[in-house]
This record gives structure tokens, C-alpha cells and sequence, in this order.
């Protein structure tokens, strides 16, 4: 079986990954706050589990993995956004749950096993504050139900702050019913224009870490294998969830590894909308302030290039060279049967803590080598699949006795240019052929550079030979002769 080796923020370090039931390997990823469209640097963690999930279930068997990302669709942002429209809180986090599973679906993400909300798991999470307050883990104050963080002696273990660095990076509300600044709320009171629910401790509503523990244990049991998410999460969130988690299941470890990724930048800045670059997902596909659209596979690609645990970059410049890689590979490509072979080349570097830089730059070797059917496999599997034909606006391919001669293009090419380049390719695939038993590749290079002069690209591999014009194509240099 392959060996996956994934870095734990836990141990702050790569370890061998060891599930706790190979029949039944489960991942929790936080999910989406549903009140408005997913910026873009909300899709990073979606693209990076969405590969874990990817390697996971080609380990062990699709069977074998569940998946839980969670949807909170009870907050105070929710809320606000009810007040301003006017609109009911059910309509509210029902279209912006179905924003955010078409535009992450655009990227080519999976949807997980599992996708809870928050609202469909209330009577589970006073359970869980129940059993906290009978253990001595949490108080009732002023309407509130509040965690202890006192009465965990590893808090602060995850992100390795200082209690100081903690409650200045949380920007705690040091409420006067509050025993510690550092404790936080497990349930809070509901006016009569809020939503909530009854409980021991009058209509309220939960807090925000308490929902990802209470359907976790649920759906993935007292201990499971891995927890990811954005390392903005890290403090407060997830060390809240490791703390009202282990103190309510002692018997359990909670997460085994914990996953984070690094966060996004625009064009060398973070992102905000003070400075004029903040992009949800949906303005990159559909264009933006004159911009043109970008396609979903384009930008994942984009975000794949970068590891997850170092800050990625946004830009202009990346998307275009991704356009280019990705037509090139999607002709290459075009009606090819994926070869299982490509897996022995990228699936070791994906287990090796996810290097899809890596990853990626073997797949550029299948293409340059004419590996078709491998970089197809490779495509396939990394959820690069073509969602429209925005990378082929023209192809004519055609069998000789040497093989197959393939013209590409995009936008509008006249027909008798298109008959001169299928001559040129055909002859230059049957002169190829010849050279191989010749040993003399002059008049392969002499036709290579004529289609070079005129802006023509010029791809070979073993089925044949590709031209494509290029950005700098001019059909006026074809009227000589190679």
C-alpha cells in the first residue's frame, strides 16, 4: 500500500499516516459561514482537501473515506444580513449554500460524504454542553453557558501561543460574567427576533465552536483521523474544538492530525476590499471590473501550483500561463484513454504531504514526452476535467500512414489557412517517419523552423504531430514554401 506522509500541525511535523481503521478512514474540513458569495481565498482549503480526499479514496477505496465539511448556517453575520435584505434567514442560507456548492463545484472539487448544518444538530450540541457542565468543564452565567479554559491544561497546545498572545490575538469580549477572559460561549440567549432554540438554559442559541464538535463526534465519532482547515482557524476555532471536545469525550483523542493551509494573497497584497482586490470565486468565473471570465480548471490550477503550507499568490500572470498549459494539455489530451501508469509517476509525490508543485511538474514531462495517456490518467484524477470547450475552438486531426497530423486553433482561421497548415502538418509527420529510419532530421527541422517563423507551434510526440498557431501566428509566412 502506498505510504502517505501528511504534516501535522499537532506534532509540527511530517509523520507516516496511520488511520485508525483503514475500513473507515474520516476527515473533517470546516466549511462555509453561508451569508454572501465564497471569496477566493475561501476556495483554497475546499482545493486542498478535495485532493487529500482524492489520494485518500484512491488508497483506500472509495468506500472507505468519509468526508465531512460542515455548513454554519446559525450566526450572527446570518443574522445582520436578514436585518439589511429584509429576507428570511432560511432563504438567505439556502441560496448561498447553493452558491457556494456550484462555485466550488466550478473549481471541479468533490462534494464530501458529508455536509451537515449547523441548525440540524442543536439537540446534539446541548448534549455535548450538558455533559461539560456535569464534568466541570463549563458554567451557566447570565444566560450564557461559558467553557472553563482553565479546566484544560493542554489549551494553547495547537497554535503554541502564550495565554497573553491568546486573549490579544482573539480580541476576547471580557464580559464581567466571564470567570477567565480566555473562556468563551458555549450558548448564548436569544431575543425574540433572533433565531433560537429551547434549553436547559432558556431560547438561545449556540456558539460558534460548539457546532464543528458536537456533528464531528456525531458523524465521525469520538476519535478520527483527520482535521483540516485555513491556519486563520487555528486560534480560536480549532483550539476551542480540541478543548470542548476532549474534555467532553475523555475517552477519545479527537483529531489524530491536524492540516492547515496558508492563506492567500492578490497580486503580492492581502486581500481586502479597501484595496480594490478582493474577488469572490463567482467574479473570477464570470469576469469582473472588465475582466474576462476565468475558467474553473484554470483556477484551480492556479491554486494547486502552490504548496498548502506556503502563502499563494494570486495573479494575472498565473492565470495566463495557466490557460496556456492547460489547452495545450486538453488537446494533447482530447479523446486519449487515461493510462494508469501516470499514477506510479504523481501519486508518491502526493502522498508526500500533498507536493502538487511536484505533481505538476511531472505532468509537464508527460506533455513534453507525448505521455497522452498518462497525463490524461493524471488530469482525470487531480479533478482536472474540461467543463466546456473554452480550450478548443478549432481542431482537425487526420490519419496517415506515419500516424496522426493534428491542427489546432482558437478564434476564427480561414479555411484555406487551415488546408495549408493540415498539408504542412501531414507532410511534416511523413517526413518525420522517414528521418527515424534515415537518421537525417534536416527536412524535419527545416519545416519545423518554417512553422516556427510564422508563429506556429510545433508538438511531437509517438501518435503524431500538433501545430498550433500561436499569439504571434501570421498566416502571410505561409505562402512560402518549408
Amino acid at each position: 500500500m502506498v505510504e502517505i506522509r501528511l504534516h501535522n500541525t499537532k506534532t509540527r511535523r511530517k509523520e507516516v499516516f496511520t488511520p485508525i481503521d483503514p475500513e473507515n478512514v474520516r476527515m473533517y474540513v470546516c466549511g462555509p459561514t453561508v451569508y454572501d458569495r465564497a471569496h477566493i481565498g475561501n476556495a483554497r482549503p475546499v482545493l486542498v482537501f478535495d485532493v487529500l480526499y482524492r489520494l485518500l479514496r484512491h488508497v483506500y477505496g472509495a468506500d472507505h473515506v468519509t468526508y465531512v465539511r460542515n455548513f454554519t448556517d446559525v450566526d450572527d453575520k446570518i443574522n445582520a444580513r436578514a436585518a439589511e435584505s429584509g429576507r428570511t434567514i432560511a432563504e438567505i442560507t439556502a441560496e448561498t449554500t447553493q452558491w457556494y456548492l456550484d462555485d466550488m463545484g466550478a473549481l471541479g472539487a468533490l462534494e464530501p460524504t458529508v455536509m451537515p448544518r449547523a441548525t440540524a444538530y442543536i439537540p446534539q450540541m446541548v448534549r455535548m454542553i450538558e455533559g461539560l457542565i456535569h464534568l466541570g468543564h463549563a458554567y451557566e452565567a447570565d444566560g450564557h453557558v461559558l467553557f472553563a479554559v482553565e479546566s484544560y491544561a493542554r489549551y494553547g497546545a495547537l497554535s503554541g501561543r502564550s495565554v497573553d498572545d491568546m486573549i490579544a490575538g482573539a480580541r476576547v469580549e471580557v464580559a464581567p460574567y466571564k470567570k477567565n477572559p480566555m473562556d468563551f460561549v458555549l450558548w448564548k440567549p436569544s431575543s425574540d427576533d433572533l433565531p433560537g432554540w429551547d434549553s436547559p438554559w432558556g431560547r438561545g442559541r449556540p456558539g460558534w465552536h460548539i457546532e464543528c464538535s458536537a456533528m464531528a463526534y456525531e458523524l465521525l465519532g469520538e476519535s478520527f483521523d483527520i482535521h483540516g482547515g485555513g491556519n486563520d482557524l487555528m486560534f480560536p476555532h480549532h483550539e476551542n474544538e480540541i478543548a470542548q471536545s476532549c474534555c467532553a469525550h475523555p475517552e477519545g483523542g479527537f483529531a489524530k492530525v491536524w492540516m492547515h493551509n496558508e492563506m492567500l494573497q492578490v497580486e503580492g497584497k492581502k486581500m481586502s476590499k479597501s484595496l480594490g482586490n478582493f474577488f469572490t470565486v463567482r467574479d473570477l468565473l464570470e469576469g469582473h471590473d472588465g475582466a474576462p471570465g476565468v475558467p474553473g480548471e484554470v483556477i484551480r490550477y492556479v491554486f494547486l501550483s502552490t504548496h498548502y503550507r506556503k502563502p499563494m499568490d494570486w495573479t494575472a500572470e498565473k492565470a495566463a500561463q495557466a490557460t496556456q498549459t492547460l489547452k495545450e494539455w486538453f488537446r494533447l489530451t482530447d479523446g486519449v484513454e487515461p493510462d494508469s501508469k501516470g499514477a506510479m509517476t504523481i501519486v508518491p509525490d502526493l502522498s508526500n504531504d500533498l507536493n502538487l508543485p511536484n505533481v505538476l511538474q511531472k505532468m509537464i514531462h508527460f506533455a513534453h514526452h507525448g505521455q497522452a495517456c498518462e497525463l490524461k490518467w493524471a488530469l482525470d484524477f487531480l479533478g482536472f476535467t474540461p467543463s466546456s470547450d473554452w480550450w478548443h475552438e478549432g481542431k482537425l486531426e487526420e490519419q496517415t500512414d506515419y500516424g496522426f497530423s493534428h491542427v489546432s486553433w482558437t478564434g476564427t482561421m480561414s479555411p484555406e489557412i487551415v488546408d495549408k497548415l493540415s498539408a504542412l502538418a501531414r507532410r511534416l509527420v511523413e517526413v518525420r517517419w522517414n528521418a527515424m529510419e534515415s537518421k537525417d532530421f534536416s527536412e524535419v527541422d527545416a519545416i519545423k523552423h518554417f512553422l516556427g517563423q510564422a508563429g506556429v507551434q510545433v508538438r511531437m510526440s509517438k501518435t503524431g504531430v500538433e501545430v498550433t498557431p500561436g499569439d504571434d501566428f501570421d498566416s502571410s509566412k505561409l505562402e512560402g514554401s518549408a
